[in-house]
């Protein structure tokens, strides 16, 4: 979780580690946007989230090829769930570890250089067709496993033993992308290892989401409104945590299978409703005067309704329900979740009020209105092609509303 919200009950960082940790950032001399993971991080994540479905744009409207000999489906969900995404991750977790362990795990060129390794994997990605297959794989997955050391180092050094469930949700999620790579050079669609990094993602989400969410809820309303507070993590959080992990390891085997089967739908029908449960113990309804709170809850919301879409679609072997809850998910819960933290993170790091201006408001409902027309593309055929396009130009919109807004903050000193 971010520094700036630190929640209780996590470790204070160990007064031998914390020297270290300051002496490395008063040593960096160079630009602002290396001193802290979040800053490159959430800086070209934006952009290529925008990029990437711009792209996608073009290429559905045939005004472009897709980049590289990959389909162009393939391309679009590889660089969105392999690509933006452990970007997103990367700046959040190189910059929550410091709060989790006292240490800093990567700033100044060290960090540079994880940005080049990122980098060197899209590169590969759109010269697919001009490289070997083998080496464009090695490239892509080079990101996950370098991210992995880094963050395995700290929390090992930091003896953070509570959050090594994070580190293997990053090593699977390399793991993931190098099923997505195998079902290509097999000549098949990626659909496994595109399920799976979906799956992680959303897990992610549930596991970390849900521990920052409640807290920066009770520090918002510790602050302005008396009354009752969201229920912390509990017992009744890690069983909820637990059979989602279960439904969502089905969901993302089930194209392995014969054919849908009754108990996956049933555990994720289940699944979505024990996550409705679990929000609801948080209160977002309470948040509506802050938007920088209200999104967070926004954007977990998606989470559940993915669980219930999905689960309907596999009872029902419907094939445009499946494609709503994974939708639901990957524009709805990971598109919006990543932005709030990104927008929050950001401004507690830099300086600024951890309030949204009207702008960012704007940013979360591009993205917000973009997820429900992709989900109902995906409900209705007849009308895909202007709500995909509807989707994507929100999509678009928003992060690059972003990168505009938000870019600024990024490479500059803190204020």
């Amino acid at each position: 979780m971010p520094p700036a919200d630190r929640t209780r009950g996590e470790p204070a960082p160990s007064r031998d580690r914390v020297p270290t940790t300051m002496q490395r950032m008063r040593a960096w001399r160079g630009p602002a946007l290396l001193s802290f993971g979040f800053r490159p991080f959430f800086l070209i994540g934006g952009a290529y989230a925008a990029t990437v479905v711009l792209v996608w744009l073009l290429v559905l409207t045939g005004a472009m090829a897709s980049p590289g000999d990959w389909p162009p489906l393939a391309w679009h969900a590889h660089e969105l769930v392999f690509g933006f995404v452990p970007a997103v991750v990367a700046g959040f977790l190189l910059t929550a570890v410091p709060n989790w362990t006292g240490r800093l795990p990567v700033v100044g060129w060290p960090l540079l250089g994880l940005v080049a390794v990122w980098l060197a994997g899209r590169l590969a990605v759109a010269a697919a067709g001009l490289l070997p297959g083998a080496l464009v794989a090695a490239l892509a997955t080079a990101f996950p496993v370098t991210l992995a050391v880094f963050l395995g180092r700290e929390i090992l050094a930091g003896r953070n033993w509570r959050n090594l469930p994070v580190l293997g949700a990053v090593i699977l999620l390399g793991i993931a992308q190098a099923l997505f790579h195998a079902e290509l050079l097999q000549g098949g669609a990626p659909v496994r290892g595109d399920r799976l990094g979906i799956a992680i993602t959303v897990f992610l989400i549930t596991l970390i989401g849900g521990r920052i969410v409640p807290s920066f809820t009770t520090n918002w309303l510790k602050r302005r409104e008396p009354g009752a507070l969201p229920v912390p993590f509990n017992r009744f959080d890690a069983f909820v945590v637990a059979g989602g992990a279960l439904g969502l390891l089905l969901w993302a085997v089930l194209p392995m299978a014969p054919g849908p089967t009754r108990a996956a739908g049933l555990i994720l029908v289940a699944g979505g409703a024990l996550q409705l449960v679990r929000q609801a113990r948080w209160q977002p309804w309470r948040t509506g005067p802050e938007a920088l709170v209200w999104v967070l809850h926004l954007a977990y919301g998606f989470v559940p309704l993915g669980f219930l879409l999905s689960g309907a679609g596999v009872l029902r072997a419907d094939f445009g329900l499946e494609m709503a809850g994974l939708h639901a998910w990957a524009a709805g819960a990971i598109g919006l979740m990543t932005l709030a933290v990104m927008t929050r993170a950001t401004r507690g790091h830099t300086g600024h009020a951890l309030t949204a201006p009207p702008a960012t408001v704007a940013v979360y409902l591009a993205v917000a209105l973009a997820a429900l027309l992709r989900i109902a593309a995906a409900l209705a055929p007849g009308w895909s092609v202007p709500l995909l396009t509807l989707a994507g130009i929100g999509w678009c919109a928003g992060f690059l509303g972003f990168v505009l807004l938000y870019g600024p903050m990024l490479i500059r000193p803190r204020a």
